[in-house]
């Protein structure tokens, strides 16, 4: 589970990589695109500009770079040619990215155009739960601890956190051990040491956590038909606190407020 700097070091380029994917992203129009369309122009970019691997593709059977997850979708949305991006959605892309034997991983929802101000709390509801889970990372801490945060601060907004998927650990393979729960008890679960990388995922509900696998094995929503939102990055536990892998430059300021 623990990285030795030089790992941590290309573990940084993966996640830089990475984050000028959402970088590439946000200045594009996605209303009116497929899904399908993102996936290839993400594809484009990954292969051809950044000269990377899109980790997602291959593994465990998956034929895309990327799961896109609209609305009720909690994950694991599947690209789609007919699945049309709409004035109003909220969407959540979840990429991964391998370069030099190491994988980074993030995801952002996305909102579109007119959305109703239910959605865009949604948003930022789940957001603000992944930096609460974040700010939590230092060593001596535990992932009880994350969890709790992350919980916490759905359930303070009324909302409730996904439990049947989870944060990983991440480097040479897409998911390492541990499992980083979004729900715990403090002072509970892994203590954290300086080195370990992981992700930090909470999928926040309107409604109630229960969700369903759709019938292709693979696409992910909500029982009840609310909206579902998902933020994701890679941190490392460093020896002061916490590195973001995956940070994009305007999360600076997130990561500087106080928890």
């Amino acid at each position: 589970m623990v990285k030795t700097p030089d790992e941590i070091a290309l573990m940084r380029v993966s996640g830089r990589l990475l984050a000028s994917v959402f970088e590439m992203l946000d200045g594009q129009e996605l209303a009116g695109m497929s899904t399908m369309q993102v996936n290839d122009m993400v594809d484009r970019f990954i292969t051809g500009d950044l000269n990377a691997r899109p980790a997602s593709k291959g593994q465990y059977g998956f034929k895309y770079v990327l799961n896109c997850s609209i609305n009720h979708v909690v994950c694991h949305g599947i690209p789609d040619h007919d699945e049309i991006i709409r004035d109003g959605d909220i969407i959540n892309l979840d990429i991964t990215l391998e370069k030099n034997g190491f994988i980074a991983d993030s995801s952002k929802t996305y909102v579109i155009g007119n959305a109703s101000p239910a959605a865009r709390r949604i948003v930022q509801i789940a957001q603000a739960a992944m930096w609460k889970g974040i700010k939590q990372v230092r060593p001596g801490a535990t992932l009880g601890d994350v969890g709790f945060a992350i919980e916490r601060h759905a359930k303070r907004n009324g909302c409730a956190v996904v439990r049947e998927y989870c944060g990983h650990g991440i480097g040479r393979e897409m998911h390492e051990e541990p499992n980083v729960l979004n729900f715990g008890r403090r002072g509970t679960g892994l203590t954290l040491r300086e080195g370990m990388v992981f992700t930090i995922e909470p999928m926040v509900n309107q409604g109630t956590r229960n969700v369903t696998t759709e019938s292709d094995g693979w696409t992910v929503v909500t029982n009840d038909g609310k909206l579902s939102a998902q933020f994701e990055h890679t941190v490392a536990v460093t020896k002061d606190g916490v590195e973001v892998l995956t940070l994009r430059p305007d999360e600076a300021p997130m990561l500087a407020r106080r928890a």
